[in-house]
C-alpha cells in the first residue's frame, strides 16, 4: 500500500513534538530536502521533494526527488549509477523540510558535474565584487560519457 502523507495538525505542539510524519508542502506542494553523507556528514546537495518523492523514498530507501526545471520526479541516481541510499531521514520541527543522511552508489559522487558534492565553490570577497573559487574538488566522472551532454 503506498504512503500518504496526512494533513499537518493544527496543534503546533503537536506538529512539533507528535509521532506523526506530517510533511507541510508549500503551495508547489514541495518540501526542501537537504542531503549528506552518511559516513563523514558533508553537504552533497539541496533538492526537492513533492509527496511522491518523499513516499518514494521511504518506501523504496532510494532518495527520490522532484525536478522544479524538468517538472518531473527523478531517481537520483538512475543515470549515472550513484544512487543515494537513505540511511536516515529526518524532519525539521515544524516538518517543511527534511534531512536525508546517504550512501552514495558508483562513483560516490552526486552532483551532475561529476563532483561528490554541489557545494564545490566558495564565495570570498574581490575588489569587482562576490567571486567564486573552486575548492579543488575534481570531478570523479565525466558528465559528457554519462549524460550525453558536453
Amino acid at each position: 500500500m503506498p504512503i500518504t502523507f496526512p494533513p499537518p495538525p493544527q496543534d503546533k505542539s503537536e506538529l512539533e513534538t507528535g509521532a506523526a510524519f506530517t510533511p507541510r508542502f508549500d503551495a508547489d506542494g514541495l518540501v526542501t530536502a537537504v542531503v549528506t553523507d552518511a559516513k563523514d556528514g558533508e553537504l552533497l546537495m539541496v533538492a526537492h521533494m513533492n509527496a511522491e518523492a518523499l513516499a518514494l523514498t521511504i518506501e523504496t530507501g532510494i532518495a527520490h526527488y522532484w525536478s522544479r526545471s524538468r517538472r518531473a520526479l527523478w531517481k537520483k541516481g538512475e543515470t549515472s549509477g550513484n544512487l543515494q541510499t537513505v540511511e536516515e531521514l529526518r524532519t525539521d520541527c515544524d516538518q517543511d523540510a527534511v534531512w536525508l543522511k546517504v550512501s552514495v552508489a558508483g562513483h560516490d559522487a552526486t552532483c551532475h558535474t561529476g563532483r561528490r558534492s554541489c557545494f564545490y565553490r566558495t564565495v570570498s570577497v574581490a575588489p569587482e565584487g562576490a567571486r567564486l573559487t573552486i575548492t579543488g574538488a575534481a570531478p570523479q566522472f565525466d558528465p559528457a560519457e554519462i549524460y550525453g551532454k558536453s
